[in-house]
């Protein structure tokens, strides 16, 4: 009887435990989008091939999201606009030509992806309820950071761009 009850028990918890969202995951505001989402294993990812990628990094002079004005003072209507950009911008020009001769890093980079893909089909589905509207300052901030990244050569700027993704993260932490 004892045993049974125990049983009930554990599965009580365990059933109330995987329907709770977990821990690490928070609620990131991007102008009219809540996000639910977690930035952890995305950090600790990045954390683990930061100097490694860093160190491929050939201009060290040329900020692709830090150029003055890039991220920095986004309004909060436009921080959706801007973030689905980025989002789009990571998957469809950075991860794929962040290549390299090492399978741990090219794992972790494939996971990073992974991770924002997950969160790209979040975005997406708040841009298609027409929450997201591009205002001409985001426009011309993500303009500024596409010119940035066509000014170098496609490996380079790739290598650039992932070795940037700190700023990116820090820049949506701060959107909570």
């Amino acid at each position: 009887m004892k045993g049974s009850r125990l049983l009930l028990c554990l599965c009580s918890v365990t059933c109330w435990l995987s329907l709770m969202p977990a821990a690490e995951n928070k609620i990131f505001h991007f102008g009219p989008c809540r996000i639910l989402m977690s930035v952890t294993e995305i950090r600790s990812g990045f954390t683990a091939i930061k100097a490694n990628i860093q160190a491929r990094d050939p201009i060290r002079t040329l900020s692709i999201l830090s150029h003055p004005q890039s991220l920095h003072k986004v309004k909060s209507s436009d921080r959706c606009c801007i973030i689905h950009n980025l989002f789009n911008f990571y998957m469809d020009k950075v991860f794929k030509h962040c290549q390299t001769e090492d399978s741990y890093i090219n794992r972790k980079i494939s996971s990073i992806a992974n991770s924002f893909l997950s969160i790209k089909k979040k975005l997406e589905q708040c841009h298609n309820q027409n929450k997201c509207l591009c205002g001409q300052e985001s426009t011309e901030k993500f303009k500024q950071i596409l010119a940035n990244y066509e000014g170098l050569n496609i490996t380079s700027a790739a290598i650039k761009s992932l070795g940037e993704l700190d700023i990116l993260l820090d820049w949506m932490e701060k959107s909570r």
